[in-house]
């Protein structure tokens, strides 16, 4: 690894970096481009909102997939430079609309990635067709491609739900985000050799945690979060393996999840993930709904924690996470079970795991930083019996995915304890009937080791207090001791008529993308028994 400054290494990983368009039009060509939806139906219409300094400048629109195809283009629009509130994260740009894109009814339901050119500097944004409500289900699967995460992370414009320049000092995270903005570079398309957070080699005794994927970013000018959400760092390996294992893929967005639960009817299953942090009760209740009506759900994501609120027709999402308690105005005025915090506050009364079984207060990090940089970084299996491992002759004590690096980087998992050999749940009450724990490795909620020099924990101890603090209702130093250790898991569950499989890890696409054979199979066991 590149030896770096001890200030570069501080910047690259605790700095704000992130893209803000200046005052004023800068020597330099640049240009940005945004979309007033996150998805349209076939036959709308895409708005499109533009800003450069340069004349002129040329847009083509290309359906993503094993073989990209460009299905629109136009060349000497006319460039306008437009003014930027610095509170764009928070309330949008307000740019007017450049041009207008109509979706031809015959285009397919998929990622359609649109790009802005003026020669002298290009941008990307991305869009979902999803599919028409009369269209044909049978044998295809519904991907819920993670967009509420990916709203969550885009830093463009300086705030997201991690950091920014809000609050009394401007130096606090945004719990209001909007959609009408850009997206950060590297949620659009990647290069290939871009680092993940899993660590790709275990590092040298007794060295600090090191980060390469922002490191990348920071050296390369890519967005600080595009490893953490987006359509190239997720969903864009499931799309491309699913179709080039011949499954027929249909995709739409949490939005439409939200708003538009009629796009689930006539389809047997759906399949989620990657990073798949952020949901609505409303996204939940319809996900609820169709497992109990006879709908299976194949959850091949990690890290589900927040609440959120869409308001604005989906236009802005909330989110005041750890605030929550002392700043989401529902927690005066109700109704509560909608404040913006974890599923397992006493206060929402949902824990994750009455939906998909696990949830990520009892999950969270794994394989990088200070969370087990050397462990296993696949799952340990230990009931290779189970229908999901069929056909991959794995054995009691094996590690899924070790070879891929599947396991992180943030899990789900529940509380467990081992009798005979095997996990069960710790305590049934808080886990959906039935459930089957399949395969189980470690995690963990903080940094915390001999080698991590003050000041250079990423992940500090933020998290440790406020998972303390709504699984035991304090945060002190023995709270934090006592809900620290976490896991990372694969269940199987039954719910009413239907049946949830659940992969508890962020990072089970690389298992696809890296062709891991093991872990192709599993997958392959859950779409097809859960496609019939």
């Amino acid at each position: 690894m590149t030896e770096r400054s001890e200030a570069w290494l501080h910047e690259a990983v605790f700095g704000n970096y992130a893209e803000r368009p200046p005052a004023a039009s800068p020597p330099e060509t640049r240009i940005w481009c945004y979309s007033d939806q996150l998805s349209y139906p076939p036959g709308g219409t895409v708005a499109v909102s533009v800003n450069t300094n340069a004349a002129s400048y040329a847009a083509e629109l290309v359906r993503d997939g094993l073989s990209p195809a460009t299905v629109w283009r136009q060349s000497a629009l006319p460039g306008a430079w437009r003014d930027t509130p610095e509170d764009c994260s928070v309330n949008g740009c307000g740019w007017p609309v450049s041009f207008t894109i109509p979706v031809d009814p015959a285009w397919p339901s998929g990622v359609y990635i649109l790009r802005v050119s003026t020669g002298a500097a290009l941008h990307e944004h991305l869009f979902i067709l999803r599919p028409p409500l009369t269209a044909a289900k049978r044998g295809r699967l519904l991907l819920i491609a993670a967009t509420a995460t990916w709203t969550a992370y885009n830093d463009w414009g300086g705030s997201n739900h991690y950091q920014g320049y809000c609050g009394p000092a401007k130096d606090r995270f945004s719990p209001i985000l909007s959609i009408a903005r850009p997206l950060a570079k590297g949620f659009v398309s990647l290069p290939p050799d871009a680092p993940r957070a899993v660590l790709a080699e275990d590092p040298p005794m007794f060295s600090a945690p090191r980060y390469p994927h922002m490191e990348w970013a920071y050296a390369n000018g890519y967005s600080k979060k595009y490893m953490s959400t987006g359509w190239p760092s997720f969903e864009r390996h499931f799309a491309l393996w699913a179709g080039a294992e011949g499954y027929h893929l249909d995709i739409i967005s949490q939005t439409d999840l939200h708003f538009r639960p009629e796009l689930l009817d006539g389809y047997a299953a759906v399949a989620l993930v990657g990073h798949d942090e952020y949901w609505s009760w409303e996204m939940r209740d319809v996900i609820d709904a169709f497992v109990r009506r006879g709908g299976r759900v194949a959850r091949f994501a990690g890290n589900f924690m927040w609440q959120i609120r869409l308001e604005d027709e989906g236009r802005r999402q909330v989110c005041y996470k750890y605030l929550a308690r002392a700043e989401d105005p529902l927690m005066v005025q109700g109704p509560r079970h909608l404040v913006t915090e974890s599923w397992e506050a006493a206060e929402i009364g949902r824990p994750g795991a009455a939906s998909f079984g696990l949830n990520a207060t009892h999950g969270l990090y794994a394989s990088w930083s200070g969370c087990s940089p050397r462990g296993a970084r696949g799952f340990p299996v230990y009931r290779p019996e189970h229908w999901a491992f069929a056909g991959t002759g794995l054995y009691y004590g094996d590690v899924l995915g070790a070879r891929s690096r599947i396991f992180g980087y943030e899990v789900d998992g529940l509380p467990y304890e081992i009798r005979g050999g095997l996990p069960y749940p710790a305590d049934p009450a808080h886990a959906p009937e039935g459930i089957e724990i399949l395969a189980l490795g470690l995690s963990g909620t903080l940094d915390e080791g001999p080698t991590i020099p003050a000041g250079r924990s990423f992940l500090g101890a933020e998290d440790a207090e406020y998972v303390a603090s709504v699984l035991l209702g304090r945060s002190d130093a023995a709270a934090v001791e006592a809900t620290k250790r976490g896991c990372g898991m694969i269940v199987s569950f039954r719910q009413g008529a239907g049946e949830v499989f659940h992969a508890g890890t962020c990072d089970w696409v690389m298992g696809l993308a890296r062709r891991d054979d093991m872990v192709m199979q599993v997958t392959r066991n859950a779409l097809n028994r859960f496609l019939g």
